[in-house]
């Protein structure tokens, strides 16, 4: 047996663990990285966030018109100037499932003071569901563990939107 072929068979006897007089494999643990990578750029004249309307003007110029429910992430630095916006989640007709993991992940990637999260009504009825309010309060607890602050909820309707912040809800 050769060198080479001795040292394999130490290093797979070294992979194997003794379990109840059976050889189990190590588990094999993949290294990774994360990143972002922009699809395309924005202009936004504004230059920062500072009411539900310059949101939502932002929102109509990013998506306009929509067939399904679509969440969105508008991530903000500390002055409150929009670093970046992600498709959290498309919907379907009058629903939309969402985690607050899947929402809070662009905002922890993109080192976000704040975020406004957007989602449009289909319907065009801007009427915040319940399930809208929950998912809201859910966004807020998780906000607060990770120091991401939730700024605002906008529902878009047909040319208007509802702010769940100016309703109280957040």
């Amino acid at each position: 047996m050769s060198t080479y072929e001795t040292n394999v068979k130490q290093l797979e006897l070294s992979c194997m663990k003794e379990t109840g007089g059976k050889r189990v494999a190590a588990k094999r643990v993949d290294i990774v990285s994360l990143k972002m990578v922009k699809e395309t750029t924005l202009m936004y004249k504004d230059r920062c966030v500072r009411s539900p309307e310059d949101g939502y003007k932002i929102f109509k110029q990013f998506l306009g018109e929509l067939d399904r429910e679509y969440l969105v992430v508008m991530c903000l630095d500390t002055k409150n100037q929009p670093t970046a916006i992600n498709i959290a989640h498309i919907g379907s007709l009058n629903s939309s499932i969402v985690h607050p993991r899947e929402v809070m992940k662009v905002a922890i990637l993109s080192n976000s003071s704040s975020i406004i999260i957007f989602h449009n009504h289909p319907s065009g009825n801007p009427v915040p569901s319940n399930e809208d309010i929950e998912v809201t309060k859910r966004l807020v607890k998780a906000g607060e563990i990770i120091g991401i602050d939730l700024m605002d909820h906008l529902i878009i309707g047909d040319d208007t939107f509802v702010s769940l912040k100016e309703k109280g809800y957040i």
